[in-house]
């Protein structure tokens, strides 16, 4: 979202701003007076609001438009900008909610950062209340597998005391609901849990959206750990941090305080750090790009988090789940999912994880005929013709073979779509197909699928 509401009495004024930061990608709206200006509010919410103080010809002033603009769309962030700025204009309009205020002429630069800043707080903030709004339902974890009771068990034990996590695992894989369930089941339930999505904020503005700032205009902004005092702070791929922020928040986790950026004063914080990652932190490491130390620090409970593909079993009751969820929050229809569409969706391919089943449930629901069972080729339509391969199309690749070799192959990748589909496990594997367990085995055998298999005995008696 980057549509950015000008409203400036001067036209060469809004038309200079308009240019300058449609030049930096943004999408602009101009307004000359207030009844514009409100015009333009009630059409659509703007990401940003520039606002100047003095409107000629307006039945509102820049500050009248800012109490409106704060009590009807108060995510909305505001930049004053005026030729008459002194402090007292600015303290008001800080007092009513302004983001910044600047006095024309300005700097385009300074005008630049302000703007990027305030859009950038806006969105943690809208992200952070959507996270709270969520937390009961978003640390809820549902599975019956083998891998997942594991994960569980581990969560479980890891959420009692007050040690570090490092949750390891494929994006999409549910590492940051690992994190919730741990917070909502510890001492620090009822105490913030606040995300840092290293990746998104900007290496510039990191340190300042972590430790927060001091300004005599605008005066004490709380960081996100501050925000998250008593509770959890959560690292979300925290291989992304920037390097040069490193260092002070390993001082940080030794010392539990830290100073805000422009201010003199220690705060002092109780936090406990959960992180996660999908990358390999030992190459990050050996490449430079990680320090060993902060390493160390957060690695002391390592919690690896199994992807979709490692948990087969549980993707019905994952399916199901997000059926209801999106009947009840977006009146989607409530579909039912047959037996053939389950094991459609046990066979495929999930490199996405738990967040791309969500997304192809989703499209089904959004884009499927009617209200009736979710068929197996809605599936194959939504998630872009993906399955357990390429090796059945009717190409080349088949059409070239002779009817022995070409059921051979349809034979192999049945049952090694069969197999994944049941976790390994030969014996359901072989009920499911309808054959004896030794059977399978010598049919295995004789196609050459050996090393793709995993051990049953691991999977058995859990």
């Amino acid at each position: 979202m980057s549509d950015i509401l000008i409203v400036d009495d001067e036209r060469d004024i809004r038309e200079l701003i308009s240019d300058i930061l449609r030049d930096e990608g943004f999408s602009t709206r101009l307004a000359a007076n207030s009844d514009q200006a409100v015009a333009e509010l009630n059409a659509a919410e703007p990401a940003l609001m520039i606002l100047d103080i003095w409107l000629k010809d307006s039945k509102m002033d820049g500050i009248d438009i800012l109490k409106q603009v704060k009590r009807n769309n108060p995510d909305v962030p505001v930049v004053i900008i005026s030729g008459h700025g002194n402090i007292e204009i600015a303290v008001a309009a800080i007092k009513q909610g302004a983001y910044d205020f600047i006095e024309k002429p300005f700097n385009i630069d300074q005008l630049l950062v302000v703007i990027r800043r305030a859009m950038e707080t806006a969105r943690l903030r809208r992200e952070n209340s959507t996270l709270k709004r969520g937390e009961a339902r978003a640390s809820e974890m549902l599975g019956n597998s083998a891998p997942f009771r594991r994960l569980r068990e581990q969560l479980d034990k890891v959420a009692k005391s007050n040690g570090r996590v490092m949750l390891t695992g494929e994006p999409g894989a549910g590492k940051e609901i690992a994190a919730r369930y741990v917070h909502a089941h510890s001492p620090r339930a009822r105490e913030p849990f606040v995300t840092v999505p290293c990746a998104t904020i900007e290496p510039d503005h990191m340190e300042e959206v972590l430790f927060g700032r001091e300004t005599p205009e605008r005066g004490i902004e709380p960081g996100l750990l501050e925000q998250a005092h008593g509770g959890v702070i959560y690292f979300d791929e925290v291989a992304d941090m920037p390097l040069g922020t490193q260092p002070k928040i390993l001082r940080v986790l030794t010392e539990q305080q830290f100073q805000r950026s422009g201010g003199t004063d220690k705060v002092r914080v109780d936090l406990r750090v959960i992180s996660s990652t999908n990358r390999d932190l030992a190459a990050e490491i050996a490449a430079g790009r990680f320090r060993q130390e902060l390493y160390d620090r957060l690695n002391v409970v390592p919690v690896p988090v199994p992807s979709l593909a490692d948990r087969r079993d549980d993707i019905p009751m994952l399916a199901e789940h997000f059926i209801e969820s999106f009947h009840a929050g977006q009146g989607l229809p409530l579909r039912a999912l047959p037996e053939e569409t389950c094991a459609a969706l046990q066979a495929m391919n999930w490199p996405g994880n738990i967040r791309q089943l969500r997304n192809v449930i989703e499209r089904v629901l959004i884009l499927g005929d009617g209200t009736g069972p979710i068929q197996p080729a809605e599936l194959e339509t939504q998630n872009g013709g993906a399955s357990t391969g390429e090796a059945l199309a009717l190409g080349p690749q088949i059409t070239s073979l002779a009817l022995r070799e070409a059921r051979e192959l349809f034979e192999r990748e049945y049952l090694l779509a069969q197999i994944n589909r049941f976790g390994g496990n030969i014996s359901r594997t072989a009920q499911f197909v309808g054959m004896e367990r030794s059977a399978l085995h010598r049919k295995l055998k004789s196609l050459g699928v050996v090393g793709g298999m995993r051990v049953e005995e691991e999977l058995m008696g859990k």
